[in-house]
């Protein structure tokens, strides 16, 4: 999810006036020939939304003494990674309305990657549910 912070998230470019827009974690603005034409728009939440959910996944590791308060976090980090996504979507809904409307825009690294830790926590979480599920049937067994 750190990555997020620095790789681009989406972008457009429209052949006719040759002007680009890039949205990262932190802006939409105009990159390129005609860059400047417009005060770009802050897309802060995306990036609050990255980072808070890389500081949680970071906690979830340290938990793994107390497995129930791993998927809790695990749960928390499902709805900050959605939440990152859905903030991506929106903002580049705002900017295919600023750039010829008929081309779309194309997604970059910095929109997939979320989606790849999504699938990861989930992953996570499954082991670390089977994982208490052990723990919990070795212990009837004693």
């Amino acid at each position: 999810m750190l990555s997020v912070l620095f790789l681009p998230i989406w972008s457009k470019t429209d052949p006719a006036s040759q002007q680009t827009l890039v949205l990262t974690a932190t802006k939409l603005s105009y990159a390129g020939s005609g860059a400047g034409r417009s005060v770009p728009i802050n897309s802060w939440p995306i990036a609050a939304l990255s980072a808070l959910s890389a500081v949680v996944a970071l906690l979830e590791i340290f938990q793994y003494r107390n497995r129930f308060n791993q998927l809790k976090l695990g749960m928390v980090n499902f709805l900050l990674i959605v939440g990152s996504i859905g903030a991506g979507f929106y903002y580049s809904g705002i900017g295919e309305r600023l750039l010829n409307v008929k081309i779309p825009g194309n997604f970059e690294a910095g929109f997939y990657l979320p989606t790849l830790a999504l699938l990861l926590n989930l992953l996570a979480n499954r082991f670390i549910r089977r994982d208490e599920q052990l723990v919990r049937s070795m212990d009837r067994l004693r």
